[in-house]
């Protein structure tokens, strides 16, 4: 074992806890911000892991999660939309340090991988993630507002 593989499994650990734990429990703004964390501590997670055991093609699938996670969210908080205007999740804090996290860990992994594309490829993946899960964040809090004309 090295760092980056202590690293994720102590994230998976932590996050996976968190996520079964609001999943399983609590009103349903709990639920499906639960399922916004697990898509964006998984990407991260796949991110440490692909540099512990060097294999590269884990940073596809951490791409493809950064891409689909945040859209899976969006399309829970259009289908759960009257439910959820009654009681808005809240979890700004959890938001941004999720966030935070994905931040550092593409830039830990950025330096570790040098100038090249590679490090193009984990830079539009950190952009995806933590561009995707703020955006999913904001519209399950009610924060973008219908059409001013519909």
């Amino acid at each position: 074992m090295n760092g980056w593989t202590v690293t994720a499994t102590a994230a998976l650990a932590a996050g996976a806890g968190a996520a079964v734990w609001g999943v399983a429990t609590g009103p349903l703004a709990r639920r499906v911000v639960a399922q916004n964390l697990s898509t964006s501590l998984a990407c991260p997670v796949l991110l440490l892991l692909a540099q512990g055991y060097h294999r590269p093609s884990y940073v596809d699938v951490a791409l493809v999660l950064a891409l689909l996670g945040p859209v899976g969210t969006l399309v829970f908080a259009r289908l759960l939309a009257d439910d959820l205007t009654e009681d808005p999740p809240r979890a700004a804090v959890l938001t941004y340090a999720v966030a935070g996290f994905g931040a550092v860990v593409v830039l830990a992994a950025c330096v570790a991988t040098g100038p090249g594309r590679a490090m193009a490829k984990l830079l539009v993946t950190g952009a995806l993630l933590i561009g995707g899960n703020l955006v999913a964040s904001r519209a399950l809090s009610g924060g973008f507002g219908r059409g001013r004309h519909g």
